[in-house]
């Protein structure tokens, strides 16, 4: 892997953006955003993972993130990426509604043998492109990305009014993960 696409600086700010394999659009549904949310809580809550700005997307999450404590944010990243693989895959399988199951799970499974880091399955795309961000116009430039991104997509007209981001935050609203703002 490239330095450019490394955590050089333990307490820098990233942005960071991570996908599913193949772009697969899995977080069409609650539930697998669910597992997602939860586990971005647990990581704030109990591994110093600093949230200040999130997007997910059908297929891709967006953040900028920092630490608060000793845990470098590679290591959590790789915990929230290996525990998210495996709540989702199982959702998938154990789901009675999920009309993509077979499909899906033949492309995770298939992507697991191809990769020597798996054991079964892989789930998410093995990067995570962190950006430090040194600068207050790098700053503000990644978080309009962010809060824009789900109104390129055309999934909604204004940022504020797509529930699966920080955007809430930013407009003085109570969002569903405890975000740190960017002043």
């Amino acid at each position: 892997m490239s330095r450019k696409y490394k955590f050089h600086d333990p307490d820098g700010t990233y942005f960071v953006t991570f996908a599913v394999i193949n772009w697969i659009d899995v977080f069409t549904r609650d539930e697998y955003r669910s597992i997602l949310i939860d586990s971005f809580n647990y990581c704030s809550k109990e591994k110093g993972l600093v949230i200040h700005a999130w997007v997910i997307m059908t297929n891709h999450v967006h953040m900028i993130i920092s630490r608060n404590g000793n845990i470098k944010l590679e290591h959590i990243m790789r915990d929230m990426k290996k525990h998210t693989s495996v709540e989702i895959i199982q959702s998938i399988e154990n789901s009675p509604t999920e009309s993509r199951k077979e499909w899906m799970i033949k492309l995770f499974s298939t992507a697991g043998k191809q990769n020597p880091n798996n054991v079964k399955f892989q789930f998410w795309q093995q990067d995570n492109h962190p950006v430090e961000l040194t600068s207050n116009s790098m700053m503000d430039q990644k978080l309009d990305y962010i809060h824009n991104n789900p109104v390129e997509h055309g999934f909604v007209k204004k940022p504020e009014d797509y529930p699966w981001s920080s955007m809430s935050d930013y407009i003085g609203e109570k969002g569903i993960i405890n975000v740190e703002l960017i002043e």
